[in-house]
Order: C-alpha cells, then sequence, then structure tokens
C-alpha cells in the first residue's frame, strides 16, 4: 500500500501496521509529551534531536509524516526540509517558537505542509497529524475514482500523480491536495476560506497567506507563465478558480 512517501507496511496477516511519526526537537520535554500522545493514538513514533538525525532516520525508516522544529542543531528545519523536498513527497508539519508571519511564509513556501507555533496543545497536534495522514492515504482521493484530464493537463487521483504538457510535475502532498481540489471545482470560485476548510481538513486557524504561498509555488511548477496563469484563475476579493 502506497503513502504519498512511501510504502505502508504490512503485518504478517496482511494488515497494515500503524503509521510511523518521526518527531525531530532538541527540546526533550516536547519530545516526550509529543510521544506519548501520538503513540496513544496508535501511531509508532520515532525521536530525532538534530538535522542530521532526522534526515537519517528519513531515509532509513521511512516514516509517513514528519513532525519538525525550525530550530535544530547541525541543520535547522528549513534546511532539512529543503533536502527532502528535492527528493520526496514526505508530509511535514513544522514546529516553530516563532510566530511572526514571515517566518511561516518561508516555512511553507520551503515545502512545509502545515506548521504549529509553540507553545502548542499536544491534541492540537494530533488533529493535524490525522488530517494530513487521511489527506495523503490513496483511499482519500476523494473527487475523482479516474483521471482528470484537461487541455495540457493530466491528474491522477489514484497514482497522486500530475503531468503537464506530457511533462510529470512533482508535487507535495499538500500542493497535490489543493490541485485536485481545484481541479474538481473546475470553473467554480473557490474563496481562500472555502479552500482552507476543505483542503487542510480541519478547522484552521491560519492566515489567507497559507493559501497565497501554496498557490504561487503550485503554479510555479504546473504553469508555463505563473505571471499570467493558464490553469489557476485568480478571481480578485474572492479567491481561485481552476479554469484551463
Amino acid at each position: 500500500m502506497r503513502t504519498a512517501y512511501g510504502t505502508l507496511s504490512m503485518n504478517a496477516g496482511g494488515r497494515p501496521m500503524a503509521q510511523r511519526v518521526l518527531v525531530v526537537d532538541d527540546e526533550r520535554n516536547v519530545t516526550d509529551v509529543v510521544e506519548r500522545y501520538l503513540s496513544n493514538e496508535g501511531y509508532e513514533v520515532a525521536i530525532a534531536r538534530d538535522g542530521m538525525e532526522c534526515l537519517r532516520l528519513a531515509w532509513q525508516w521511512h516514516p509517513d509524516l514528519l513532525v519538525l522544529d525550525l530550530m535544530l542543531p547541525q541543520l535547522d528545519g528549513l534546511e532539512v526540509c529543503r533536502r527532502l523536498r528535492q527528493d520526496t513527497e514526505l508530509p511535514i508539519i513544522m514546529l516553530t517558537a516563532r510566530s511572526d508571519e514571515a517566518d511561516r511564509v518561508v516555512g511553507l513556501e520551503m515545502g512545509a505542509d502545515d506548521y504549529l507555533v509553540k507553545p502548542f496543545s499536544p491534541r492540537e497536534l494530533v488533529a493535524r497529524v490525522k488530517a494530513v495522514l487521511r489527506r495523503t492515504a490513496p483511499a482519500m482521493a476523494r473527487a475523482a475514482s479516474g483521471s482528470l484530464r484537461f487541455a495540457g493537463i493530466t491528474i491522477d487521483p489514484q497514482a497522486r500523480s500530475v503531468a503537464v504538457e506530457g511533462r510529470d510535475v512533482q508535487l507535495t502532498a499538500r500542493e497535490f491536495d489543493l490541485l485536485l481540489y481545484l481541479a474538481s471545482h473546475r470553473g467554480q470560485v473557490l474563496s481562500r476560506c472555502q479552500i482552507m476548510d476543505q483542503v487542510w481538513d480541519y478547522t484552521y486557524a491560519g492566515y489567507a497567506s497559507t493559501v497565497t504561498v501554496h498557490i504561487r509555488r503550485l503554479r510555479e511548477k504546473i504553469e508555463v507563465n505563473p505571471m499570467r496563469p493558464k490553469y489557476i484563475k485568480t478571481v480578485w476579493g474572492v479567491g481561485y478558480k481552476f479554469d484551463p
């Protein structure tokens, strides 16, 4: 069975094993609490204390999701995120002690799927982990069972793949979900609030910039000229629509 990152292991009885969450933070009081809450929910949890250890475990242990602190020894969270995004769609929830919006935007632009500002509620983190893993599971390709084909672009919900003009495009899990949601509502104007509710999959106390950043990153990958988009159009004062 595939996840957005890799293969979900099966036990001897053919049942899926517990989903794996890699938690990366050099504050032991944070990792202890997060590990306890996630373990109580049935997740298999591994802990890394620095950026280099995170990369090693990411490649060797094959987690289904990464909870990544921004401030880490050796390699900071942004650099870890950048390196992982070169080769994988591993979902990433970034933790930051800084509440400045610019820091959050940088994290999103580097490829993080979500973020939480410290101090955070462990229950909220668990809720977000569940939401991200639901979105990236193959069974949650909710919009369509077959490929969506438009002029110049093909979206396959089952394979979670996108091709533009015959060229495969690598998207993060969040970017794919965003594109699939927009394409499944072709021609319909969708507000940022609608997009947040559907794509982020929980009551999200985020900012409009979260959607804006992901739309910009998505355009950079699928549009020939992101400044004059062919697929994702801006409807000023309202939101966006997919209208190839």
